[in-house]
């Protein structure tokens, strides 16, 4: 300070800079904390986006699974045995599967079958070997019984009705389908190719005089019409046939049945 200043004169006093505060007093201030930076690693570099090599097209999404269909409906065709002209059973068949094409009715038509076998016949002293019908005058047919495929059957020559079926007091009553053994017999007597593709071994038949007359009574022991009692109409010894009279639903019916699916009372 020079000498010649007055330390008292006032206009010094007042031109002075205040006092600097102590360095205690100056705190710096607080930010509030951020949980990101907290809890962030420090050393962790950044994520690099992937990138996708050059001319690389993007992969196609993949395709979605079809839903499974659902299960077919459970088939209403039954078995059914239906009286035809004896002799046309084959004609009447080609006529019934003809007239079903062309009226389209493939959805309630299963199939037709002739249960045959192949005998041996003894005739003028030589074996002769012969497909023999083994229900004459009837067919089995697989079909959904409707009134569609009752018409069609009526409607076709030769044809007589479907066994059992019936109208009663204006009711009409219809007829009752095969019952599974029944069907099963029925199929393994049509067979007649054997499981490895070889025919099967003719079955020797050598028709007899049977021992009853027209007017007996017999009882039938195989086939459809098993159990039931009939009198004799008719007897053809040189097929080995005879006709017999039967009532099926009170009815009186004539069936031609094999000597040896019959015997007497």
């Amino acid at each position: 300070m020079p000498d010649n200043l007055n330390p008292a004169d006032p206009a010094i006093l007042t031109s002075a800079p205040p006092e600097a505060p102590p360095a205690e007093a100056v705190r710096p201030v607080e930010q509030p904390p951020n949980p990101e930076q907290e809890h962030a690693p420090e050393d962790t570099p950044a994520a690099e986006p992937v990138l996708a090599p050059e001319g690389a097209e993007e992969a196609p999404p993949a395709p979605e699974t079809p839903p499974e269909p659902p299960p077919p409906p459970p088939s209403k065709k039954r078995w059914y045995t239906v009286k035809v002209q004896s002799g046309r059973e084959d004609s009447i068949k080609e006529a019934i599967e003809r007239r079903v094409k062309i009226e389209g009715l493939e959805e309630y038509y299963g199939q037709i079958i002739i249960p045959v076998e192949v005998v041996t016949e003894v005739r003028r002293g030589k074996r002769v070997k012969k497909e023999h019908k083994l229900y004459p005058g009837y067919l089995f047919a697989e079909v959904e019984y409707n009134d569609r495929i009752l018409y069609l059957f009526r409607e076709t020559s030769g044809v007589g009705d479907f066994v059992g079926h019936t109208v009663v007091s204006g009711v009409t009553r219809p007829p009752t389908p095969l019952k599974e053994h029944e069907v099963e017999r029925m199929l393994r007597k049509s067979e007649t190719v054997g499981k490895g593709g070889e025919p099967l071994t003719p079955t020797p038949v050598i028709h007899k005089a049977p021992k009853w007359s027209i007017g007996d009574r017999l009882r039938v022991n195989d086939g459809t019409f098993a159990t039931m009692e009939g009198e004799v109409k008719e007897i053809n010894p040189d097929k080995g046939q005879v006709k017999l009279q039967v009532q099926i639903f009170g009815r009186p019916v004539e069936v031609e049945l094999e000597f040896w699916q019959v015997e007497k009372v």
